[in-house]
């Protein structure tokens, strides 16, 4: 009996034992079986964790073989590649499921590695990102703040900051678009906050001086939210492919914004600015307040008077053939001898009348003339002009073509100066007189480059030379010129016909295309061969677009031109160059200020 319950008791104390070891044996193995991943993962909810922002950059470009990131459409990344069989992520256990693509057999290998630490160079351990080690060959440690300093120095950066804030940005923007829409994961809310708060900090600005604090202070939680994410997901080819189809789409948008801003451009210049509008009406309700016989300039003996200087501009801008007048007097060293003869139409006619006789030059003779009332053109003249390829009004101007009637509109003189009504005379012309024209018609500034065989303005951009007639009469490589400022020998022109060559060339012109639309092609083509080139420092040009023209040039000019469409009267002028043209402009004038014309 007593030996029985011995091994009761022994048999009681074995199952005992059993029971208290073997839980103690199951959980040792489990400890043992834990993966890295779940090791990370916990590390990644440390709240003190100090991220680097240099941890955060990717080497995805690396993975591109020194390829641009612009790529054909068939390559781009969609939305709808994120599937059911996609892998899921568990950032840590607050955090809803996050969709991404699979990754190959290698991320569970960089996983573990990115647990390895690496002792830096100034005693302190950090951590390696998974992407980073994909290419751990060109891999660098965090430079020190005094060796960014000095590096941004020797490289001459600028608005270092602001970059990388836009990099931070971009980099985000590039993992918001890995998740599928609408979702609401931790990780994503997160990130789409803090670049939003980013964003909203940093505004417009473009320096790093002006940069807020704020701005700064938000910089670091972005940092965090793109380390995590960084974490997450790293699949480089991946994130590679993602950023070509950005920069893609990135282009795409900039051509359209591109595309607007030249449209809105080109409107801007057709329009009429209301300060000008406004002038233009006062002083025609002010001319014709006016009696008749006080509509009459002065020294109209003048008119006709070969002895004399006749300068000729083409003109609908009451400030800009103002302009072209007060400095081409002021300029002049024997203003007496100078006629100036402007041509406008019918509507403008009465406002820049009104103007030069409430502001007639002491000197100078002034006469205003209407196109509209003279014989000199054809009647359908306006008809024809409508048949060319273009809706810009002012290339189918009638005082735009008008200038090629000119010995019919002036019969009674030999010679004349013609001026574009967008220029500014700054020295005196009296020498242009004395140039022998050596049997040409026009002395017109080239427009060709020095050493190059091409010119400029090279005929074959205007001119059709496809068409075999055009391609038999004129060479496509002939220097090209300028109007704007042009010497004409009105003897020699009528010698040679040349308006009814431009009257035939013009019919030819609106039954087929051969040129583009405006005066300058088929000026080009009326008086080829018959141009006498004058020295460049007579008529520089380009003021009125984006050029690089040097200040000493400018200021050396007799004239200078503000051809393109960003005239010195509108919005869209070039600040730089509208100092030349004020200085000529009556700001002081009770008008231009009831008008609000300021410089």
């Amino acid at each position: 009996m007593k030996q029985s319950r011995r091994w009761q008791r022994i048999l009681l104390l074995s199952l005992l034992s059993i029971s208290f070891f073997a839980p103690l044996i199951l959980v040792s193995n489990r400890l043992q079986s834990i993966t890295p991943v779940g090791r990370r993962e916990s590390i990644e909810e440390l709240s003190n964790f100090r991220y680097r922002a240099r941890d955060l950059r990717l080497n995805a470009i690396e993975h591109e073989g020194g390829v641009g990131l612009k790529g054909p459409r068939h390559i781009l990344l969609k939305d709808a590649e994120f599937n059911e069989d996609s892998a899921v992520i568990h950032p840590n256990e607050n955090e809803k499921a996050v969709y991404f693509p699979k990754t190959d057999g290698n991320v569970l290998k960089f996983r573990e590695e990115s647990q390895r630490r690496t002792e830096s160079s100034d005693g302190k351990d950090q951590f390696l990102t998974a992407i980073q080690l994909a290419n751990k060959t060109d891999y660098k440690p965090p430079l020190s703040k005094f060796e960014k300093s000095t590096k941004a120095q020797r490289d001459g950066a600028t608005d270092v900051k602001i970059k990388e804030i836009r990099d931070k940005v971009i980099q985000a923007k590039a993992y918001l678009n890995f998740a599928p829409p609408g979702s609401n994961s931790q990780i994503v809310k997160e990130l789409r906050t803090r670049m939003r708060d980013l964003e909203r900090a940093v505004g417009d600005v473009t320096k790093d001086k002006d940069l807020s604090k704020g701005a700064l202070r938000r910089l670091k939680p972005v940092e965090a939210a793109l380390y995590k994410a960084s974490r997450v997901f790293n699949n480089c080819p991946a994130m590679a492919t993602k950023l070509r189809a950005m920069n893609y789409n990135t282009e795409e948008v900039v051509q359209a914004q591109k595309n607007q801003a030249t449209y809105l451009m080109h409107l801007a210049a057709r329009t009429t600015p209301k300060g000008q509008h406004c002038l233009s009406m006062r002083l025609t309700s002010e001319y014709f307040a006016l009696d008749p016989e006080k509509r009459q300039m002065p020294n109209q003996e003048n008119y006709n008077d070969p002895s004399l200087n006749h300068y000729v501009v083409f003109s609908d801008n009451v400030l800009a053939s103002a302009v072209v007048v007060n400095s081409t007097v002021a300029s002049s060293k024997d203003p007496e001898k100078i006629v100036f003869h402007v041509v406008t139409d019918s509507l403008n006619y009465p406002s820049i009348s009104m103007w030069f006789l409430l502001n007639i030059p002491t000197t100078a003779t002034i006469q205003i003339q209407n196109i509209d009332d003279m014989d000199v053109l054809p009647s359908d003249f306006n008809q024809l002009l409508m048949k060319q390829n273009s809706n810009d009004p002012r290339f189918i101007s009638t005082l735009n073509h008008a200038r090629f009637y000119l010995p019919d509109i002036f019969p009674g003189l030999n010679k004349v100066v013609l001026f574009d009504h967008d220029v500014v005379v700054q020295r005196d012309l009296s020498r242009l007189w004395s140039i022998d024209m050596k049997g040409k018609v026009v002395g017109a500034v080239e427009t060709c480059q020095e050493g190059e065989e091409v010119s400029l303005h090279s005929m074959s951009t205007f001119i059709n030379f496809s068409d075999a007639w055009v391609a038999g009469k004129f060479n496509p490589k002939a220097c090209t010129w300028a109007f704007g400022m042009n010497l004409v020998d009105l003897e020699e022109w009528r010698r040679r016909k040349l308006t009814s060559t431009y009257i035939k060339y013009f019919n030819l012109g609106t039954k087929r295309p051969l040129w583009k639309a405006g005066s300058l092609p088929i000026g080009w083509l009326t008086f080829y061969r018959q141009t006498l080139p004058l020295d460049k420092r007579w008529h520089v040009m380009g003021l009125g677009r984006e050029s690089d023209i040097k200040t000493l040039d400018i200021e050396q000019a007799a004239v200078i031109h503000y051809d393109g469409i960003m005239k010195p009267w509108l919005d869209i002028r070039i600040e730089k160059y509208k100092r030349y043209w004020n200085i000529h402009v009556p700001y002081y004038h009770s008008y231009l200020q009831q008008c609000n014309i300021q410089a």
